[in-house]
């Protein structure tokens, strides 16, 4: 049996990085006593995948991971007993069985993400006062072309097909990009781009706003185009 698990983060734990997440749940899962299957040989660890690291500073709503279990706990004993093993910084929201199949894992499906970005205090204190219209502007042109940095190259690529939505949104701005590994658009290059479009990269970079991941999601669209569902509602609560 195959379960996703849901959880927020926030806080200071916002400053520790990916693999201190990892660590931090495999002692959730012995501490609450959930029966997380082990792979075989002579070093076992624990079955447990991310469906999209979080970068650091970064806090987030919606954040994922797939576990296999060696025999069923109901969500609602699961969450309680997780929650009260975690710290503050971390709340898991669900747990929900998932499809068994390698395919159907959220590393394997993820397709979109949502953000909220917003000026830090500091930097909303000196931002020109039309930022807000020269998004707009920003994001009316039919290309937006950066150079984007892989580990091994870096190419020019048109960003603006990979802005699935946007909007004004709370002082600051919603995007929902593409995310996976087949395309994935960070909001930190998004931000770089558009204050290299102001004129403001000299004194501004994406550091200076707050990026706070709100949802992932999975493409269930075909023919029809996209049609983006959240990770979670693709699994069931186990009873």
């Amino acid at each position: 049996m195959k379960a996703r698990i849901k959880f927020r983060k926030y806080g200071a734990l916002r400053f520790i990085g990916h693999l201190d997440v990892m660590r931090f749940f495999q002692k959730v899962m012995r501490r609450a006593d959930i029966p997380i299957a082990f792979t075989g040989g002579y070093s076992p660890h624990m079955i447990m995948s991310f469906a999209s690291p979080l970068g650091i500073g970064l806090t987030s709503d919606g954040e994922y991971f797939d576990i296999e279990l060696r025999e069923p706990v109901s969500s609602e004993e699961a969450v309680r007993r997780m929650n009260e093993a975690c710290v503050e910084g971390i709340e898991v929201i669900s747990f929900r069985q998932i499809a068994e199949e390698k395919k159907m894992t959220g590393m394997t499906i993820l397709a979109g993400a949502d953000y909220l970005v917003t000026p830090k205090e500091e930097t909303e204190e000196s931002l020109p006062q039309n930022w807000m219209t020269g998004f707009r502007r920003f994001m009316d042109q039919k290309e937006i072309r950066v150079i984007k940095q892989t580990k091994k190259s870096e190419r020019e690529m048109n960003i603006r097909p990979l802005i699935y939505d946007w909007e004004f949104r709370d002082g600051g701005i919603f995007l929902q990009l593409a995310a996976g590994s087949a395309e994935n658009l960070k909001p930190d290059l998004v931000m770089d781009s558009f204050l290299t479009y102001m004129n403001l990269n000299e004194t501004f970079s994406s550091s200076s706003f707050a990026c706070h991941r709100l949802e992932m999601y999975a493409d269930t669209g075909k023919e029809n185009g996209r049609s983006l569902v959240t990770l979670e509602s693709l699994g069931t609560d186990i009873r």
